[in-house]
């Protein structure tokens, strides 16, 4: 089973179901990360908070909608995202997590049940894998997914707006796009607010703080070819930014691109 599993790529799982993936997670399976499984299915970010910075962060949200688009929330101490995976645990159906102490992440466990306190509340946020079946359907590749690789992300000079102690830069991802498909990749993913939507920024990475490319901060480099430009989305890891930023007692997140995956499909958070 760990020789399989090694050998498995993400998109041999386009076709499984959420629920499929969730216990193959939960039951220690996979730990890789999850662009291209259960193909048109939403995939969500996770920011774990303790209670009395819970409104912090739901306010922090509110002000950056384009990093942090909210699917849903977790009563204190619970685990089941009941409005977007009824029955699933955010504390064991991650393939990968982080928990932090003071802004300084301290495990990357792929189960966070020992962590679990009953004052803690799970946000999920929106996740631009989302949208990646669209992009497909549409005739525009998308790189990661060929590669069988984590997206590139990287923290960026573009400062989201403060709420109490949460503040910080933009985390983006990218994407190379052919010249041509740049206006047809704008139209395709600006139909999804809820996962990021439209770009934050098209070209020059410098412009948005960027020093290489090559080099960045989360996840893979992959290669932007000949007649490719880079363009650059909004991303659910900004929240960790923020919280290196902030440096809270305590958190969990998912690990860059190890996300969970929902029920809902990406369809149903389309705007038009």
């Amino acid at each position: 089973m760990e020789v399989l599993k090694k050998m498995a790529k993400m998109s041999d799982y386009a076709g499984a179901s959420p629920r499929e993936v969730r216990q193959m997670i939960r039951e220690g399976k996979w730990d890789r990360p999850t662009s291209g499984m259960c193909a048109g299915h939403v995939q969500a970010n996770l920011v774990v908070l303790p209670r009395d910075l819970a409104y912090d962060f739901l306010v922090f949200a509110q002000r950056n909608p384009k990093p942090c688009p909210i699917l849903d929330v977790t009563e204190p101490g619970e685990t089941e995202p009941r409005l977007i995976a009824p029955g699933a645990n955010i504390a064991t159906d991650i393939p990968r997590y982080r928990v932090w102490e003071k802004g300084k992440c301290v495990d990357e466990p792929t189960d966070v049940t020992k962590y679990w306190k009953r004052d803690l509340v799970g946000f999920l946020v929106g996740c631009s894998f989302s949208f990646e079946g669209a992009l497909l359907q549409a005739g525009i590749g998308v790189r990661h997914i060929e590669c069988d690789c984590n997206v590139p992300m990287y923290i960026t000079n573009i400062q989201c707006r403060p709420a109490g102690q949460l503040k910080g830069p933009m985390v983006v991802s990218m994407r190379p796009i052919p010249h041509a498909q740049v206006p047809r990749a704008v139209l395709c993913t600006g139909r999804f607010p809820s996962v990021h939507g439209a770009p934050v920024h098209i070209g020059d990475p410098s412009a948005i703080g960027i020093a290489d490319v090559t080099k960045p901060d989360f996840g893979d480099a992959v290669d932007i070819r000949r007649g490719e430009t880079p363009v650059f989305w909004a991303c659910g890891v900004t929240p960790q930014a923020a919280i290196m930023a902030a440096c809270p007692e305590f958190a969990i997140t998912h690990s860059p691109g190890h996300m969970f995956i929902a029920d809902p499909m990406d369809s149903d958070y389309a705007v038009f």
